[in-house]
């Protein structure tokens, strides 16, 4: 049966307020199963699973989970790529009460261990491939760790298997290689039929993920988020994108699990909505673009160097991509420019559609903000979901300002928070209530205003962040690590602009005296940041300066580096 004909028949109306079943993740999930046992959940290299097959295989995980001692409320560490041993651990342990614990796997050996000591992970589920790294952190943890070690031939077509195994995969056959690890394939063995699960158990106040975004200080803080976090987040995208999400339909899902748009909208939205999750482990242009040609997806959402990077592609010319009903970008800001680059390529290649632009933090999971579908405000990030309210004030305080007064935006939404992980001040600074309402606001830390119509229109960071291929850089970490090297006196670390990465991060280093401005200066600093600091957030340049600009109270006046690079010609030395 044709299921796309089917649902396209069926007009899409949006609705203002929804309401939310009181469901776990898995539950959600499991609901769409029943309905639709034989439809494919995600596929992988060309091997697809029904959503019966998703829901057996998450059962089995979930069984070996709690052969193995693992309860309500224990955190487990995903360290992994998007594969499918990723999404059937996650449900898994949502199965079960669990906390699912997302980290990236190029994080650093010292960023592992201080994600799996802050939420005292009793486990980990990574590649073979992120082992050497992994168990170094493993063994650094302040309590014991169980590492699982999944592999990339497992999920492979038989034949995809043997040529990845001779390529690529014998080089991490000798993982797991520690008293404390196994492979993902022995442990769910453990997961027999005799293993009796627990009733699943919703609860909005319970933390079911944790997600990291980086602290302006150089610490990272974990972000607590719910099972109503996560349904309403899918619930209202599916609202706000305005056309039906059935099965049938899929989404091209390259961003990563360990991101709240790869988990809560590239994931979480098409598996609740029936639809098909196309998985890619990573974001390679060239195979990005044969995804789309071959596969054909109905959707397809990232960041903007991802599709800034189509408009280059040979492979491309000439396509038909009228299949596309949707194209979502966020986690960074869209320019106007961009955008209209954008839309006049995939009115050239016969899609009828725009490019529309998302605004969000993970703080509420995600995007909470999108341009409508057939309308665009050149510099506007569109209207709020369903359910979610935005509202500007003056800079942290609680003074609401008029519309097109410019201010720092706050929001209120079902998908806001429970707070951040052991760390109660920064989240009574981060969730306020207003005067005279009950609700939960979320204060962003960015600046924008808000027209008479409600479009919402993003204007700068009141925070130091850097974005660079989509993911979130702060400064203050990589500071932090540059000068605590004995060869420096004090640094500061800004993003300056990228044709490829939208901004690529730059240090400037002052030395102590005596000490030699030289290559191996250089490279002995990278290497003690190559130990705190993930690969995508590295320094892409290091220069070192006699003297860096101050402010009136002599702080490092980064604003003025920021606009020197910007209007800079010549490149520093680059590592």
């Amino acid at each position: 049966m044709n299921t796309e004909s089917r649902y396209d028949q069926v007009p899409f109306v949006q609705k203002d307020h929804l309401e939310y079943p009181e469901l776990t993740m898995f539950q959600m999930v499991e609901r769409i199963a029943a309905e639709y046992p034989d439809e494919p959940a995600y596929e992988f290299y060309n091997k697809k699973t029904s959503y019966q097959s998703f829901i057996r295989k998450v059962e089995q995980a979930a069984r070996a989970f709690t052969a193995k001692g693992i309860r309500r409320d224990d955190a487990v560490t995903i360290c992994m790529p998007n594969t499918p041993q990723t999404l059937i651990c996650f449900y898994a342990l949502n199965r079960i009460g669990a906390r699912a614990n997302m980290v990236h796997p190029l994080s650093a050996q010292k960023e592992i261990t201080f994600y799996l000591n802050i939420s005292q992970s009793k486990m980990l589920l990574t590649l073979d491939m992120f082992c050497e790294n992994v168990e170094k952190a493993v063994a650094a943890a302040d309590h014991p760790v169980t590492v699982l070690v999944a592999r990339m031939q497992d999920e492979l077509p038989l034949h995809l298997a043997a040529a990845y195994t001779v390529a690529k995969g014998r080089k991490f056959l000798k993982y797991p290689n520690t008293g404390h690890s196994m492979l993902w394939t022995k442990f769910l063995r453990a997961g027999s039929a005799s293993v009796t699960l627990p009733g699943s158990v919703y609860d909005p106040s319970h933390t079911s993920v944790i997600l990291y975004s980086g602290g302006t200080s150089g610490t990272p803080k974990g972000i607590c988020l719910s099972d109503q976090n996560f349904n309403a987040c899918a619930m209202e995208a599916r609202e706000a994108i305005g056309s039906e999400f059935r099965c049938g339909l899929s989404l091209l899902a390259c961003m990563p699990c360990f991101h709240g748009f790869g988990l809560g909208i590239n994931v979480h939205t098409v598996l609740i909505h029936g639809a098909c999750c196309l998985l890619m482990p990573s974001f390679d242009k060239n195979s990005y673009a044969n995804m789309l040609i071959k596969k054909r997806p109905n959707y397809i959402a990232g960041v903007p160097t991802i599709f800034e990077a189509l408009l280059h592609l040979p492979q491309l010319e000439g396509q038909d991509l009228s299949f596309l009903k949707g194209m979502f970008c966020g986690g960074d800001s869209l320019s106007v420019e961009l955008k209209a680059k954008i839309d006049k390529f995939l009115k050239e290649h016969g899609a009828s559609i725009q490019v529309r632009e998302g605004y969000g933090l993970t703080e509420c999971v995600t995007a909470s903000c999108l341009t409508p579908r057939d309308e665009y405000r050149p510099g506007s990030i569109g209207i709020p979901f369903p359910d979610t309210e935005y509202r500007i004030v003056r800079p942290g305080t609680s003074e609401l300002l008029p519309p097109l007064a410019e201010g720092e935006i706050i929001l209120t939404s079902p998908t806001v928070m429970i707070g951040y992980l052991n760390n109660e001040a920064e989240t009574a600074s981060t969730l306020r209530r207003l005067p005279g309402d009950k609700r939960t606001w979320l204060y962003t830390g960015d600046l924008g205003y808000m027209d008479e119509e409600g479009y919402v229109y993003f204007r700068q960071r009141l925070k130091r962040m850097i974005i660079t291929n989509g993911y979130n850089v702060y400064p203050g970490q990589i500071e932090n690590v540059i000068d605590s090297c004995p060869e420096v006196a004090y640094s500061c670390v800004i993003g300056v602009p990228d044709p490829r990465r939208m901004q690529r991060v730059r240090a400037y280093i002052v030395l102590r005296d005596g000490v030699t401005p030289d290559d191996a200066c250089r490279e002995r600093i990278m290497e003690t940041l190559r130990m705190h600091v993930a690969a995508y957030a590295l320094p892409k340049e290091i220069e070192f300066r006699d003297s860096l600009p101050r402010t009136l109270v002599g702080k490092v006046a980064y604003r003025r580096l920021e606009e020197e690079a910007a209007g800079k010609m010549q490149d520093p030395i680059a590592v």
